[in-house]
């Protein structure tokens, strides 16, 4: 069996809008400087605690996020990442590229650093269904850690594996030390620790299929 398999959240789902937008609703004028924040500490997060559900998490690297802006955040605004989560937008071409791949024989999977509640939520706005879901509850750990890659090899036993994903060093890091055939989508324009472990470079979606043809 082919099979793609792609992070969520910041691949398929604009993670950034999310978060900025949802800082917004409690920080008024400071949704950019909090993502900023947020993407400084979450990682550390998640490393320091690889059992924590995926809402704790998020709650705890935004409190970790206010704290370095001086910004004292109350006890019931903690959880508002993971209330926002579910209604945060799909980037626009992910529809008609994903069912491209779908049309072409390929089976699809999710590999993300999530719960299972709040995936499901997620997936029912994403326009195309998938085949497989892996989250970080089934893993035991958020991704750089191998355990999402490695329990979904030993569930599907795929033939012919493409990861898919925004992330270098959740996603582009770990499928490179396994040996997957991997895509980085570079929506930011980033500059890599490593160039030599891309391969396929895109800045979003489009041209998928023909990619992995």
């Amino acid at each position: 069996m082919r099979w793609v398999t792609f992070d969520c959240f910041g691949t398929l789902v604009d993670w950034r809008h999310g978060i900025a937008t949802s800082a917004e609703l409690i920080f008024p004028g400071y949704g950019g400087r909090l993502l900023d924040a947020y993407n400084r500490h979450e990682l550390a997060v998640q490393t320091e605690t690889p059992t924590m559900l995926y809402r704790e998490v998020m709650a705890e690297t935004l409190r970790r996020a206010c704290a370095s802006e001086g910004l004292d955040l109350g006890a019931d605004n903690a959880g508002v990442l993971a209330r926002t989560l579910p209604y945060w937008p799909v980037f626009p071409e992910v529809g008609e590229e994903l069912g491209a791949l779908r049309s072409a024989g390929w089976r699809l999977a999710l590999l993300t650093n999530c719960d299972r509640d709040l995936i499901g939520l997620t997936q029912r706005r994403l326009p195309v269904p998938f085949d497989a879901v892996v989250t970080a509850e089934d893993a035991g750990g958020y991704k750089p850690s191998p355990g999402h890659f490695e329990r979904f090899r030993s569930s599907h036993e795929p033939s012919e594996w493409v990861h898919v994903a925004q992330g270098y060093v959740h996603d582009m890091v770990p499928a490179h030390a396994l040996g997957l055939r991997r895509i980085w989508i570079n929506r930011l324009a980033e500059t890599p620790a490593d160039p030599s472990i891309l391969q396929t470079v895109q800045p979003d979606l489009h041209g998928l299929l023909a990619a992995l043809q």
